[in-house]
Order: structure tokens, then sequence, then C-alpha cells
């Protein structure tokens, strides 16, 4: 049985008198790709925020490689890309490299130098996400698409064991959206790093991820991607609360 590296019992949240999360419970093992999709204000990033130990449930625990999410201190094990529109100022003056290696703060310290050895590291997480070649540039040159996988390689320049993405093709041309999932599926299949993404394109990642779970206040559904593909449009229409219509993507098309 592999290593549950997420694993949510019961959670509950509110905003006031508003019910956010309710009865959630989920498992995310080592070496899965999670879609973990639904329609907006759904609570997808408010669970999201509660894994990573931003906000304490109302109800129920969370815990991380089998440790309490409020009390885990090895954070380095999990990378996290959020939405880049919301996170990060592509004016801001620095290189591509910089910036990755500003993804190994936690682990050398705050005001410490970058070793060779950090170097090499940042410079081996760009050439997972074929960004090596653009090391130099400054990352505000890039394209959204470009960007974001700069930001992904910083999150797996500390080596983690978990990657957790909120709609991270936010700002990402559409033409792209496929590529970059693309992408995903090589980081979870070749390097075996366990994938919670958070998305609105349920066509193409569900075509990819191990796992979808389905979130509209409560879990609607959870389990293998091959159970899903047998739900049909009327039955996720009625997880989201409006009509659902689903266009499989084709394996041929996520390769492009």
């Amino acid at each position: 049985m592999k290593k549950i590296l997420i694993d949510c019992e019961n959670v509950g949240f509110h905003y006031g008198h508003s019910t956010v999360l309710e009865n959630i419970s989920l498992q995310v093992r080592a070496g899965e790709f999670w879609a973990l999709i639904g329609p907006n204000g759904s609570g997808k990033s408010t669970l999201i925020k509660i894994i990573l130990g931003l906000l304490k449930p109302d109800e129920g625990t969370v815990k991380l490689f089998g440790h309490s999410a409020e009390s885990f201190k090895q954070r380095e094990r999990i990378g996290f890309v959020s939405q880049k529109s919301n996170s990060f100022n592509s004016g801001f003056p620095a290189t591509v490299l910089e910036v990755v290696k500003s993804g190994l703060t936690r682990k050398v310290g705050l005001f410490k130098g970058f070793s060779k050895q950090d170097e090499q590291r940042a410079v081996d997480a760009l050439k997972i996400v074929k960004m090596d070649s653009f090391s130099t540039s400054n990352i505000g040159e890039l394209s959204g698409g470009q960007q974001q996988r700069v930001f992904i390689a910083r999150a797996l320049v500390g080596d983690p064991d978990l990657l957790i993405m909120d709609e991270p093709t936010v700002g990402i041309d559409q033409k792209n959206v496929a590529s970059f999932y693309s992408m995903l599926n090589d980081l979870n299949r070749e390097h075996g790093i366990a994938i919670l993404l958070v998305t609105h394109e349920i066509d193409l990642v569900t075509e990819l991820a191990s796992h979808v779970a389905c979130l509209n206040r409560s879990i609607h559904f959870h389990g293998v991607q091959s159970d899903y593909r047998k739900m049909d449009d009327e039955h996720i229409s009625s997880w989201y609360g409006h009509p659902v219509r689903r266009v499989h993507a084709s394996k041929g098309d996520m390769d492009k």
C-alpha cells in the first residue's frame, strides 16, 4: 500500500454562518495524480489552504505525511504553485534562475548565500520543466505558460514528494494549456511526484489524472479516473448545480 501523503477526515469549514466545506474526507497517496474539480465558489481553494495549514478546519482533521497539517514541519516535502496572476508581479527584476533558487530559501536559510550545489539543483529543476535555456532571461520577459513552468521548477527545486497547484493555467494561452498538462503528466509518471491539482479544465486534466475528486461544498465523487469517465454529463451537472458537457480530449492532443 502506498504511503498516505494527505489525509482529510470529516473536514468542515465556515465563514461566519456560511458553510464552505462539509464532511470532506479525502486521501492522496504517493505517486497519485489527483484532479480536484468543481464550480466557482465550491470551496476548492479553501480546502487547499486547510491542507497547507494556512487555515484551521472547524471540524475534522488534516494530516500531512502522518502529521497534523498545522504542526507539520517538513514543508520542503510539499511544493505549492498558486494562480500566477494572484501571486507574482511579472515586472519583478529577477532572472529565471534566481526565481527558481528562491525556492531553496527554506532549506538554506533566509540570509544565507547559495552554494554551487544549490545552483545545480536549480538548473536541474529547470531542465525537468524544459526551461533551462531561459535561465538568464528576466522572468517578466516570458509568456504566461513559460512563467508557470518556472514557478513549478521553483516548487520542484526542494525535491518535494507532493506538488499542490491551485488553477495553475490562469494566464496561459488556451493553445498552450494541453502541453502544460502534458508536462505535469511527465512529472507524475517519470519523476514519481504526487500531484493535487485544482482546475476548471476538466476535459484535459481528467484524461491525465489517475484520480478525480468533485467538490461542491461536500465531496460528490472521489475515485479513479476510469470510474469518473463512466459518469454521464447529467450526473456531473447535478454535482455542479448547472449544465456541464464534457468534450473528451485525445491523448494525442496532450502530446502536441
